[in-house]
């Protein structure tokens, strides 16, 4: 799904101008058409003859993990897969002419089960490989773990404690791996727990992150900082002007409306938001990732990308203000700037080329 989903990306934007807007409607229709065939194919080739078997296996492994926030999550989405999966099997046993119009809207009806399946289809294969799943092979005493705890604790102070990769496991505690470096020699050691408050624990120590790998409790899949969206039913971009169309806009203009156009242009609000207002958007949006990672860290940078947004607000009213003021000035380029043309006229044949400058004195004296 992802290489089709890829190729209908390209496909689609051959449909777009520069702007982003749709002119090529029958182009886009079709390309989307042969999306939702491809996605079908693959489906009845690849998943169909599994999707009952792998859910079933999901819910085995389910029901045998120790309590934690997600797991009603997951049911929630091996019910709606077992009712996606329903659908197809459902249109599928009645298939429709092929090529003929009813077969496009029959694919493209199934087009939000089989992106479905895309999406969190990983959560049932991960469960199902949580039943033959490792756990941690080598635990550590309570007094190894102490040990081992102080001294990463010790490390973290003198800023040689750094941290290299992060999961979950299944039980919904954070497992992140980190270098703990002592006289110029380190050892993966493996904390349960947020570092960034007092707490965790290390629960074992490796000699590289391979072993770890092998060793530690499996992730499982991360979550998602929105629950209503996919990567694969993005809605239409909006259009929208780049900042370097904005500035050749200034360069090529004359008037200082054309200037004054440009600068609103990049804080323009609403559906086409010009390039300040994305940035503000995006910043406010990073925001709310920064504190959905529930880490005193990331609630700390959440608080500082807050702020900048704040900032882009200022200042994205500031220049609005300053582009009506240009635009109010009622005044063009004086004639003086002259273009200078990028072809010069040649000499003709027969004339003579002019005398080169003088050149300077040998003796004149160079600071």
């Amino acid at each position: 799904m992802a290489v089709i989903d890829c190729e209908t990306d390209a496909a689609l934007d051959m449909t777009r101008d520069r702007h982003g807007r749709t002119v090529h409607a029958d182009a886009a229709a079709a390309a989307r058409a042969h999306r939702d065939k491809a996605a079908v194919e693959a489906y009845v080739t690849h998943l169909a003859p599994h999707a009952e078997a792998l859910l079933d296996a999901a819910r085995l492994a389910l029901d045998e993990l120790p309590p934690a926030r997600h797991l009603t999550g997951w049911r929630a989405v091996l019910d709606g897969l077992a009712f996606s999966a329903a659908e197809i099997r459902r249109a599928l046993g009645r298939p429709a002419a092929p090529g003929s119009p009813a077969e496009r809207a029959q694919h493209a009806a199934l087009w939000p089960h089989l992106t479905a399946w895309a999406d969190h289809s990983p959560i049932a294969s991960n469960l199902a490989d949580q039943r033959d799943g490792r756990h941690h092979q080598a635990p550590l005493t309570d007094e190894e773990q102490q040990l081992w705890t102080a001294r990463a604790q010790a490390a973290q102070k003198r800023g040689e404690l750094e941290l290299t990769e992060s999961w979950y496991a299944a039980d919904g505690q954070p497992i992140t791996l980190a270098y703990l470096v002592e006289d110029d020699d380190s050892i993966v050691v493996a904390l349960r727990g947020d570092p960034g408050v007092a707490g965790w624990q290390v629960i074992g120590h490796f000699a590289h992150e391979y072993e770890a790998g092998k060793a530690l409790p499996a992730p499982v899949p991360p979550g998602v900082l929105r629950s209503d969206i996919s990567r694969f039913n993005r809605p239409a971009p909006a259009p929208e002007l780049s900042l370097q169309d904005l500035i050749r806009d200034v360069v090529e203009g004359h008037s200082a409306g054309d200037a004054s156009n440009a600068l609103l242009g990049a804080v323009q609000r609403g559906y086409a938001a010009g390039p300040m207002v994305r940035l503000q958007e995006l910043l406010e949006t990073t925001s709310q990732f920064a504190s959905a990672l529930e880490t005193v860290q990331g609630r700390q940078i959440a608080a500082r990308l807050s702020a900048l947004g704040r900032q882009i607000e200022f200042l994205t009213r500031e220049v609005e203000e300053a582009a009506e003021d240009l635009g109010a000035t009622v005044a063009v380029l004086p004639p003086h700037r002259t273009p200078v043309l990028r072809t010069r006229p040649r000499p003709a044949v027969d004339t003579t080329p002019p005398a080169p400058p003088p050149r300077a004195s040998t003796t004149a004296r160079h600071r």
